[in-house]
């Protein structure tokens, strides 16, 4: 990360991402519909835009703060999809935690790191829409196979021309690595998940991810979240269970799509 920033760690994952799909996969021309393909390459920008948001507001702001932030990208796809007189209560929630998480009377966090999160938090409600989309049209991983390679071209685009002559044998290793292990992985799961889970269950899982953020940030990248963190985040969390708790897709799509 100190030879070639976040931004460029973002770029090498997505490329290789992308790369890799394309081999593994070969997706053929028959498995998409126009409006299929599409959807794919939509998806594929709002991937690389998630992914080059979060990471730039990683550079500004901890990792409990940003995931928290990026949540709410999820938290209004479930209030959205909700109904009853949680919609109104939940987003109210989340407000309070953000506030307690941002405390934007002390001036502590970045407002450009917070804008870039929640950035990332619109893409994210944009990809588990598409996300659906696409699982629900496109058989196996296929979709994947498309967006990704999309992904790592929109990164290239952007982030590559800037870090290219800092690329060593060693960095272009790693980056493959850090690849099988996030995107490419985590995002086939999630895929696959999204057609055989309820929102509602997808969604009580995905408002678990700023807790361990947290307790990544405290134990890995020494991150004290302070109590008023902890307690912003704990309202995000319950937030999220709560919302996706009144939203649910009726019928999970079986696994093999025509």
């Amino acid at each position: 990360i100190d030879e070639i920033g976040v931004q460029g760690v973002a770029w090498l994952r997505l490329a290789w991402a992308g790369i890799l799909l394309l081999i593994i996969v070969r997706p053929r021309r028959v498995a998409f519909t126009r409006r299929s393909f599409l959807m794919c390459v939509v998806l594929g920008v709002v991937t690389a835009a998630i992914t080059l948001l979060f990471m730039a507001a990683l550079d500004r702001i901890p990792l409990g703060t940003a995931s928290a932030l990026e949540f709410l990208g999820p938290l209004g796809v479930a209030v959205a999809r909700g109904h009853g007189r949680g919609r109104l209560l939940w987003p109210g929630l989340a407000g309070v935690g953000v506030v307690v998480l941002t405390q934007p009377w002390s001036g502590v966090v970045d407002p450009v790191g917070v804008a870039y999160a929640l950035g990332a938090a619109a893409c994210w409600a944009c990809y588990i829409l598409l996300t659906q989309k696409v699982g629900d049209e496109v058989a196996g991983i296929n979709g994947l196979a498309v967006s990704m390679p999309v992904a790592g071209l929109v990164a290239t685009v952007t982030v590559g021309p800037a870090v290219f002559d800092r690329m060593t044998p060693q960095i272009l290793l790693i980056g493959l690595g850090l690849a099988v292990l996030l995107p490419v992985v985590p995002f086939a799961l999630e895929l696959l998940a999204l057609r055989r889970l309820t929102t509602a269950a997808f969604g009580t899982m995905m408002a678990l991810e700023p807790a361990f953020a947290m307790l990544v940030g405290f134990l890995v990248l020494h991150q004290s979240p302070g109590r008023l963190g902890v307690v912003g985040i704990c309202f995000v969390v319950a937030a999220g269970i709560g919302a996706a708790r009144t939203g649910s897709r009726a019928v999970p799509v079986p696994l093999e799509v025509a």
